[in-house]
């Protein structure tokens, strides 16, 4: 008889290390990369970093954006003064549709900050603004286009402001970037700026006030000159016009403009508004309905503790403390 065998049997070989490893959760895969090569690691970085594909994801496209990739950057001063930076200098700042809803909706985001009481609008590098956007307004087909998109008429936006807005203007100031700076309330100019409106030479007219805005400014003659020739204005002649408040040394008409948004936000904010509001009416009504308006304001800060404030302080010879109500 032949007898059994007595060698021991071979029993199923364990499984490696790396296999157990491959073989548990997908959660723990990024371990199993350890072993890997060094260029995958490296493709797989991100992966690595995020953790298990269970992890919650992040708030869209603008989780990764930067200050510098905004279209206007917002600073808050101490003072009261918020200051909004056109930046696309490569670009000369022009105007982009989606530049001027950024624009629009900072602004009623200043306005609506108790905290913030004057604004300062500037442009980044050699131009306040060169102008809007052509390569994006040529991309319109046709008059049916532009006619049911209502193009620029978010614009109009920034003349809604309810507190005092200053555009500082460097460089140049042309097409949608001097109706721009109208739009605002006061125009602070470096003596290197240049205003226009060159519409004429792309065969087409002002669309954001060019027309209108600056006939209030310079006068018909003046405003037909410009519109109609396309010619550039000086900032010492825009100052002699009426279109500029002041004109300052080259390269500090941000810097003075903010001195003048300060000295406006040290008062009763209430009346400020109410003051804009009253010269705003007078380019649009009557002389008699004009002033009418302007009475029944006047009244209207009698209901104002500022008002007594700004009195009780002028009677005790100091300075008021103005609480902005």
């Amino acid at each position: 008889l032949k007898l059994p065998s007595l060698s021991r049997r071979r029993r199923p070989r364990r499984p490696s290390r790396p296999s157990l490893r491959a073989a548990a959760s997908p959660l723990r895969w990024p371990v199993a990369m350890l072993a890997a090569p060094r260029q995958l690691l490296r493709a797989c970085g991100a992966q690595l970093r995020a953790g298990p594909a269970s992890a919650p994801a992040l708030r869209g496209p603008r989780a990764f954006a930067t200050q510098g990739e905004d279209l206007v950057l917002f600073e808050r001063r101490p003072s009261a003064v918020a200051v909004l930076t056109l930046n696309r200098p490569k670009a000369l700042n022009a105007l982009s549709d989606a530049l001027m809803r950024e624009l629009v909706d900072k602004l009623r985001e200043f306005d609506e900050d108790d905290t913030l009481r004057a604004a300062v609008v500037t442009g980044t590098g050699k131009a306040f603004a060169a102008g809007a956007d052509i390569k994006e307004m040529n991309s319109r087909a046709g008059y049916p286009e532009v006619r049911q998109c209502n193009m620029l008429a978010h614009w109009s936006g920034v003349s809604s402001i309810r507190k005092p807005v200053i555009a500082a203007v460097n460089g140049f100031a042309l097409g949608g970037g001097c109706e721009l700076a109208m739009s605002c309330d006061i125009i602070v100019a470096s003596e290197d700026a240049k205003f226009g409106q060159p519409e004429i030479k792309l065969g087409t007219i002002p669309g954001v006030g060019g027309t209108q805005r600056l006939i209030r400014a310079v006068g018909k003659s003046k405003a037909m000159e410009l519109i109609l020739t396309g010619d550039m204005l000086s900032a010492a002649d825009a100052e002699r016009c009426g279109l500029v408040a002041r004109v300052v040394p080259q390269g500090s008409a941000a810097d003075e403009a903010v001195k003048m948004a300060e000295k406006i936000a040290a008062f009763s904010t209430p009346v400020v508004q109410l003051a804009k509001e009253c010269v705003n009416v007078a380019e649009e009504s009557t002389l008699a309905e004009g002033l009418r308006f302007e009475r029944h304001l006047f009244h209207a800060t009698w209901g104002l503790e500022d008002r007594r404030e700004g009195f009780t302080a002028f009677a005790e010879k100091r300075t008021a403390d103005f609480k902005h109500r």
